[in-house]
């Protein structure tokens, strides 16, 4: 299961939040969104971890909690299949 983690204070690591998520189960993959240009950290993350009930516990446990200053976010990652898509530009005739 992929989960979204959001509200990340600008010193957290990919191993801190992997040490975190460990403690529910074996963590796949960690990924911190970093600025393409600044390099700083955008406040948000995922963790890919492959038990699906692990994955609930963790949600569940560290949702609302507060890590390196800030009460974060901790929700399943939306797959991106549900957005609507956009309709092209269209010039009114004026």
């Amino acid at each position: 299961m992929n989960i979204y983690i959001g509200n990340l204070s600008q010193n957290i690591t990919e191993d801190n939040l992997r040490v975190l998520f460990s403690d529910f189960g074996d963590v796949e993959n960690v990924k911190v969104i970093k600025d393409r240009f600044s390099g700083r950290i955008k406040g948000y993350g995922f963790i890919e971890m492959p038990n699906n009930s692990e994955a609930d516990q963790a949600i569940k446990a560290l949702n609302g909690s507060n890590i390196g200053g800030n009460i974060i976010k901790v929700n399943p990652a939306d797959s991106g299949g549900k957005r609507k898509k956009k309709r092209p530009f269209r010039r009114r005739n004026d």
